[in-house]
């Protein structure tokens, strides 16, 4: 019942097994994804969360763009069932999570501390090689500067003597300070792999326990009352030491009606914060979601008429940086804050601006590629009636074969369906609930089928709700997706041009 593994020892060269969450809604982009960029296998979906296999290092794992956080599992299985039953007959149970299988456990910590030595090594020969380049260039340096004493010499031959020595002096300065310098910062990173290895093979490591609790469970005991239940049953059973300020290793846990899940997060920071994005604005996640599915080519024109701060043209250029990409905003605020984000992210010579209103594009009919945009309606910026002659604005200038993906809220994605709102729930917030895949995909004897069933369900959800959408003009919708955007949920859908629109 528990998530199948490697024989213990076995490294990330063997494949290991981990778990990505993700924003409701965003399960199939990220799927996709792990597929694509880690060449993963064995790839299941549970409602927020994405499960796969991968050979690859951290320095692959850390490029994930439409996932929030990246955990190694350690186990997998079905809900703990919470009865009449006394409370520590159920911590019992809970307790078995750690007792009942501590291999896959000593196993997951072996993978676990693989990883961090290979990155540290790794680590540590990009420093010696960036070591090497600075040396060059220091004696590069140094060689022109003798070059220089060479022409200085016959044109002032009074001087002569003078810079010599100060250009010595100098030589032997540059020399000395590089040697100390080289020599600190290899003994500063052969400390930390030691640091690593010395901590990772102690049997007292210290760690703490993090928990999420929902559903029967959440309602019977807090996410503290099962920390510390878990959190004992480590202690006793592997002889680690709790501590909740400053841990060496976390241990997630979240345990809900459909699932029970155990795992350790890779990475402290979440994959979503970006650090090339100086003010946020719409979810990155969700920004590199609607990038990926407008199927950008080099060379291709990308337009947002409404970029705000610029998410989505950040994360496009960061990905597919050969592209002509130009953002326009009638908000002088909003540019000022768009331009920001291109500075910080070194982008502003891959990044035009306009200030432009949407509905009047100073575009060429049929110029553009793609086009990528957010649709305001939040409380500050917020569109009504109007989405309907923006859309035939972005078809004007869109040519044929190309392509539109908008996020829309429910309000106007109803208007340019023209269906009533209780026909619009595709993907609906307790959809993955009712999955058949689900407890499939926590059999480990059901892994083929679960998955397969986990991905045509998408599919499935996705053709029947497109039929039921009409055609806007010259644009075919293609693909939708309803995903959350915390306390408000919207759609990204896409569209194709399929003739000249005539306007």
């Amino acid at each position: 019942m528990s998530e199948a593994r490697g024989e213990p020892g076995s490294g990330p060269e063997a494949g290991a097994r981990f778990f990505c969450t993700a924003g409701r809604g965003l399960e199939p982009f990220l799927m996709r994804e792990v597929r694509a960029r880690l060449a993963a296998t064995q790839v299941e979906y549970i409602s927020g969360k994405v499960f796969f296999t991968t050979c690859s290092d951290l320095n692959m794992l850390k490029k994930l763009k439409s996932a929030e956080r990246l955990f190694l599992l350690i186990k997998k299985q079905f809900p703990l069932i919470i009865s009449s039953v006394s409370k520590g007959k159920i911590f019992n149970e809970m307790q078995r999570l750690i007792n009942e299988d501590p291999g896959s456990w000593l196993n997951a910590i072996s993978i676990w501390k693989n990883l961090l030595e290979l990155d540290a090594k790794k680590e540590k020969l990009s420093q010696r090689d960036d070591n090497q380049l600075k040396r060059k260039v220091g004696e590069n340096e140094i060689i022109a500067k003798k070059l220089k004493i060479e022409q200085m010499q016959k044109i002032e031959e009074n001087r002569d003597c003078q810079l010599e020595k100060q250009i010595k002096e100098e030589t032997l300065e540059q020399r000395d300070f590089t040697t100390k310098s080289e020599k600190f910062q290899e003994e500063e990173f052969q400390n930390d792999i030691e640091k690593a290895i010395d901590t990772h093979n102690q049997n007292d490591l210290t760690f703490r326990v993090s928990c999420r609790c929902s559903g029967t469970i959440g309602k019977a005991f807090t996410a503290q009352e099962v920390g510390k239940v878990i959190g004992i049953a480590i202690m006793k059973h592997f002889g680690w030491k709790a501590d909740l300020r400053n841990p060496q290793l976390e241990i997630f846990i979240h345990l809900n009606d459909i699932y029970s899940v155990v795992g350790i997060p890779v990475f402290r920071v979440s994959l979503a914060s970006r650090a090339y994005i100086k003010t946020a604005g719409l979810r990155s996640t969700i920004a590199w979601a609607m990038a990926s599915l407008a199927d950008i080519k080099a060379g291709a024109f990308v337009l947002d008429p409404m970029c705000g701060l610029g998410t989505i043209l950040l994360e496009a250029a960061k990905e597919w940086p050969d592209v002509y990409y130009v953002g326009a905003d009638v908000s002088d605020s909003q540019l000022l804050g768009t331009w920001d984000n291109l500075k910080a992210a070194g982008l502003e010579d891959k990044i035009e601006l306009l200030k432009i209103s949407v509905i009047e594009l100073p575009l060429p009919s049929e110029s553009v590629d793609i086009i990528i945009s957010d649709i305001p309606f939040g409380k500050k910026f917020k569109l009504g009636k109007d989405i309907k002659s923006i859309l035939q604005e972005m078809e004007r200038v869109l040519h044929v074969g190309g392509t539109i993906v908008l996020l829309l809220s429910e309000d106007h994605h109803r208007r340019l369906t023209d269906c009533k709102e209780s026909s619009i729930p595709f993907n609906s917030k307790d959809s993955h609930t009712h999955e058949p895949g689900i407890k499939k995909c926590l059999n480990p004897e059901e892994k083929t089928g679960a998955f397969k069933t986990a991905s045509t369900s998408f599919e499935a959800s996705n053709h029947k709700f497109l039929d039921r959408m009409s055609p806007f003009g010259s644009l075919v919708p293609v693909e939708c997706y309803k995903v959350s955007l915390g306390k408000t949920d919207a759609f990204i859908c896409k569209y194709k041009k399929s003739h000249s629109s005539g306007l």
